[in-house]
């Protein structure tokens, strides 16, 4: 494949022929001739080629035509500047390329050629056009969007060199083919030649890329199918047009010059990056047109401001023209046009200012909430925005706090009230400096005026007739409390504002909480009806307060608060307010007692305490010792016994007044107070223990375990009877471990599993087992199991002395007889024991008992200790009375099982 083609520029307006289609042969190389090939006559304003000027001189900012009917734009286009007829076949010109920098200068050589011959046959190679070297992918062809022909327009020639050896017949595809737009090319078949059937938009198809193909007539293909590019060169025919018909912009008054008022933009169709789209904004006309007080950037479109007198208050909007306009601003480019309005916005640049100076009012004394005057200002910024609304102070004169002053939503006026009651007598006039200013801050700098109007308000107060004044409502007398009935004194006292008087005021007592005094109702002194008393509970802070009413002739009222100060007199001795004492002797030896006087602290302490000696049974049993000021320590001695007693007690204070106060004092056997209140022990005359529910608890649980060991003891002791078998000596060995208590007890024993009840003294014998008994000496007591028979607890008693019965045993033992073996136990008692739990797991109803013993697989041997359950011995009938008078030995136990 090979194409032949004629390198062409055309222009729609100018090209009647094809003969006449100029043609621009750039150079190969930089500042070379260029020839251009063009019609014989040029249109002014035409474009008749282009000149690659970055191949001559990258650096040039200077360019310049030695022919002014040439102009040479900076994309290196060629304009005509005038029409030209060429006379000649050939015109030339000189392009100065300069660089004003560096001083460095080229020149390129440009020829116009006039062609006057009409190449009839352009298959013919050989005289037109020069063959070109055989490549696989042609150079891409132009045309001149919307040319005028005349069509069908050659484009080019496409030729295989197979064409040589065989016949070829050339065919072409694609869009603008058998594709839309469909007929806009076609190929002559025989010659190869291209042409376009009509103009072309270059905005709806910037090229096309059709497929030629060389075929011989029975269908061989002898080449492989060659691609064609022809693009579309643009044209100058659309128009720049604005993205918005009308620009609206908003900008403060008084801004600085340079501030960006705003951006226009315009959008041109043609081919970008070329003169065609390049694009130059300007301002054309400006409404009102003085001053001009805006630019526009000529590439960017920014509108900017040139003068910072802009005054909202003078012109509040500025309409301007603006145009824009493609190749680059040049004359003979398109252009459109566009309006910009500009809105100028409100800044606090003026002071609201009073209409008036000075302004005069009255307003009568006593009343309050009121509006007493109404200002006005003048403001020339904005209406209802807050430049221009206003915020009104007072200055001076308001040190009282008797007026406000606020501002009238609506009207922007000062509104003046007066909020607290003036009064006639003290000031008839006030005079008053008042201030404004705008909500928002004042946008100019500090000048030489003041940022802040003023003006005077002259108030006169208006006399009223008024009632007598409670002044000041709380007034103060001083009495003291024994003061005797009669007794008078000054009271509470009303005056005339007016006069500054009392005379003609009436006085009535309207509150006295217990009526101890009267008040005269002329003078309005008080006199004593009933005795006063400081200590009184009425009396708080010793002042007794009566509410007193004045009234005058006109029946006009005031009320006011008379405090009466009762000053102290000592008329009270010091007394001990907690009468009843408590004095737990195992754990206490005294009480602490302790004394209060209502009377004043001068009247007070220190205290003096002493027992009243009208008995010498109470010297001998109490006596007291201080420990401060206000308390005593009060302690028995001579070791009485358990109860009740009344200690009487004198207490007196520094002036020597005093009070006798007898004291219910209980000596308990108990560990803390609380266990000794209303508690009566049967053993003592006065006092009391009683138990709690966990020391009963404690006590039950107790008696389960001595159940417990005796039950295990009786079914060993049934075994003897067939055959007496010897103690092993491990069982020998097994005691209940000694514990004493620090109380005395009771000495009885209990008896369970067939033992009796007895007390100190008798005999106890056991069957081959031991004997519990309960030995009491010098308040301890001691309970153990000891082995053998035949001994009594009476025998190894000592007085004041500890002993067990194993310190003192003697008699007939017997041990042999109680020895065996663990076998021999075994198949005793086991018998026996089944028979016993399934009758003790039975209810009346023959059912089994809720602590039925549950079967459990054989784990070694067992214990020798027996059940605590339903195994006992013990009866439903048997009574448990003895639980009601348990000593307080049983209460450390109790205390245990409540920390638990």
């Amino acid at each position: 494949w090979y194409t032949h083609q004629p390198f062409q520029i055309s222009s729609s307006g100018l090209c009647h022929l094809w003969a006449f289609t100029y043609i621009l042969i750039f150079a190969s190389d930089a500042c070379k001739n260029v020839t251009l090939h063009v019609p014989s006559k040029l249109d002014a304003e035409k474009l008749v080629g282009r000149v690659n000027l970055k191949e001559c001189f990258t650096a040039a900012n200077l360019i310049h035509s030695s022919d002014p009917d040439f102009q040479i734009l900076e994309d290196g286009s060629v304009y005509t500047t005038n029409t030209i007829l060429l006379s000649s076949e050939k015109r030339s010109f000189t392009i100065l390329l300069s660089n004003t920098e560096n001083q460095e200068k080229k020149k390129i050589f440009v020829f116009l050629e006039h062609q006057t011959k009409v190449l009839k046959k352009r298959h013919t190679k050989e005289k037109v056009l020069r063959r070109a070297k055989r490549r696989w992918a042609p150079i891409p062809c132009s045309m001149l969007e919307n040319s005028l022909g005349p069509f069908p327009l050659f484009l080019q020639q496409v030729q295989s060199d197979t064409a040589q050896n065989y016949t070829i017949y050339y065919s072409i595809r694609g869009p603008g083919v058998d594709q839309e737009p469909r007929n806009l090319f076609y190929v002559e078949r025989d010659t190869g030649n291209l042409y376009c059937t009509r103009s072309v938009d270059r905005e709806q198809y910037e090229s096309f890329e059709i497929i030629a193909f060389a075929t011989t007539p029975d269908g061989y293909t002898p080449e492989l199918p060659l691609p064609l590019i022809i693009k579309i060169e643009d044209e100058n025919d659309n128009y720049p047009i604005f993205t918005e018909e009308t620009y609206t912009f908003t900008i403060f008054e008084n801004c600085r010059v340079g501030t960006t008022v705003g951006q226009v933009c315009a959008t041109d169709k043609d081919e970008p990056d070329t003169m065609h789209t390049r694009l130059k904004y300007s301002i054309i006309g400006q409404v009102p047109p003085s001053p001009t007080l805006f630019s526009m950037h000529p590439t960017t479109g920014v509108i900017t401001t040139t003068s910072s007198q802009l005054d909202r208050e003078l012109i509040d909007k500025y309409q301007l023209k603006i145009k824009v306009q493609d190749m680059d601003g040049q004359y003979f480019g398109l252009q459109t046009t566009s309006t910009c309005i500009i809105n100028i916005d409100d800044v606090n640049d003026h002071l609201p200012t009073f209409t008036r100076t000075s302004y005069v009012t009255s307003v009568e004394e006593n009343t309050v909430d009121v509006e007493i005057l109404r200002v006005t200002v003048e403001d020339k910024d904005l209406v209802n925005t807050a430049n221009w609304r206003a915020n009104y102070t007072i200055l001076k004169g308001n040190e009282n706090g008797n007026f406000k002053i606020v501002t009238d939503a609506k009207t922007n006026e000062g509104v003046l009230c007066v909020v607290k009651p003036l009064n006639y007598e003290e000031k008839q006039q006030v005079i008053l400096q008042i201030g404004v200013v705008n909500e928002a801050p004042f946008s100019r700098e500090a000048s030489s005026r003041s940022a802040m109007s003023t003006a005077t308000v002259t108030v006169n107060v208006e006399d009223q007739d008024e009632g007598p004044e409670c002044n000041p409502p709380i007034q103060t007398v001083r009495m003291k409390e024994n003061a005797e009935v009669g007794t008078t004194s000054n009271g509470y006292k009303a005056y005339d504002p007016e006069t500054r008087s009392s005379s003609g005021i009436r006085y009535k007592k309207l509150t006295d909480p217990t009526g101890w005094v009267t008040v005269d109702e002329n003078t309005g002194s008080i006199k004593v009806f009933r005795s006063l008393d400081r200590e009184a509970e009425t009396i708080k802070n010793g002042i007794y307060n009566i509410t007193v009413l004045a009234s005058d002739q006109g029946g006009r009222t005031c009320t006011g608060t008379l405090g009466i100060i009762l000053q102290d007199v000592n008329d009270n001795g010091p007394f001990i307010p907690k009468k009843t004492v408590i004095i737990c002797k195992p754990t206490m030896s005294s009480a602490e007692i302790v004394a209060v006087d209502p009377d004043e602290p001068i009247h007070g302490p220190p205290f003096d305490f002493s027992l009243e000696s009208s008995t010498s049974e109470v010297q001998r049993m109490w006596r007291l010792k201080a420990i401060n000021d206000t308390a005593a320590r009060l302690s028995y001695q001579n070791d009485p016994p358990f109860g009740s007693y009344v200690v009487p007690i004198t207490v007196r204070d520094r002036l020597g007044m005093s009070s006798v106060t007898s004291l219910d004092v209980t000596l308990c056997d108990c560990i803390t107070e609380n266990d000794c209140t209303h508690r009566v022990d049967p053993r003592i005359g006065g006092g009391g223990v009683q138990l709690g529910k966990w020391a009963i608890l404690a006590i039950l649980l107790g008696i389960a375990l001595l159940f417990c060991i005796l039950f295990t003891l009786v079914c060993g002791a049934s075994g003897t009877s067939k055959q007496p078998k010897v103690i092993p000596d491990d069982l020998a060995q097994q005691n209940l471990i000694v514990s004493n208590t620090e109380a005395p007890g009771d000495d009885k024993v209990y008896s369970a599993n067939g033992f009796t009840t007895q007390t100190v003294g008798a005999s106890a014998q056991g069957v081959c087992g031991a004997v519990g008994s309960g030995v009491k000496n010098g308040g301890q007591e001691t309970i153990e199991m000891v082995k053998g028979g035949h001994q009594t607890s009476e025998s190894c008693r000592g007085a004041g002395h500890h002993h067990t019965l194993d310190s003192c045993r003697g008699g007939h033992t017997e041990v042999d007889n109680c020895r065996y073996t663990y076998s021999e136990w075994h198949s005793f008692t086991q018998p026996r024991l089944g028979e016993k739990v399934y009758l003790c797991n039975q209810d009346e109803n023959h059912k089994h008992a809720q602590d039925y013993v549950l079967t459990y697989n054989y784990e070694g041997r067992g214990s020798v200790a027996g059940s605590v359950g339903c195994c006992s011995e013990r009866q439903e009938e048997d009574g448990l009375e003895f639980l009601d008078n348990l000593e307080p030995k049983f209460k450390t136990l109790a205390e245990a099982c409540m920390k638990r």
